[in-house]
């Protein structure tokens, strides 16, 4: 198999119980050459995230220990933050408002269609962009 190009190259996290959708996830990943790690609640997730920072976090709206804002939240704490796209039975309309308005990058719903979550998860990769470093920022600023 020839190597992703970084452009295109997706590293994810999967954040929450996903017994039911997790093998098409991960046959979607493994058919793009993406990498997928897993993480079950929060400590694992953040702990996973220190050690292999990603591009994008799909995570359960409903995980015991870590809300979807919590999850939002958590991840602007990071240095690269990833974008994260919200998993849940119910993505309903006012989901998807509340969400990208807090700052999510999209909503799936679960069952999962093979071809939206490659079609979501390549997306959000494209709108992931690394943040400058703090001296590169404050010259950005200091012209504006």
């Amino acid at each position: 198999m020839n190597q992703p190009q970084s452009d295109t190259f997706v590293s994810a996290l999967l954040a929450g119980d996903f017994q039911s959708g997790r093998l098409l996830i991960h046959d979607a990943f493994r058919t793009m050459g993406w990498r997928l790690y897993e993480a079950g609640g929060r400590k694992q997730a953040l702990q996973c995230l220190k050690r292999r920072p990603v591009q994008v976090v799909v995570a359960k709206a409903d995980i015991p220990d870590w809300t979807w804002k919590r999850v939002l939240h958590d991840l602007r704490q990071q240095p690269q933050p990833p974008q994260l796209i919200v998993v849940s039975r119910l993505a309903d309309d006012s989901l998807w408002s509340e969400a990208l308005h807090w700052g999510a990058y999209d909503v799936l719903a679960e069952p999962f269609q093979r071809d939206e979550v490659i079609r979501v998860v390549a997306s959000a990769r494209r709108h992931f962009e690394p943040m400058r470093s703090a001296v590169g920022a404050v010259r950005v600023a200091a012209a504006s």
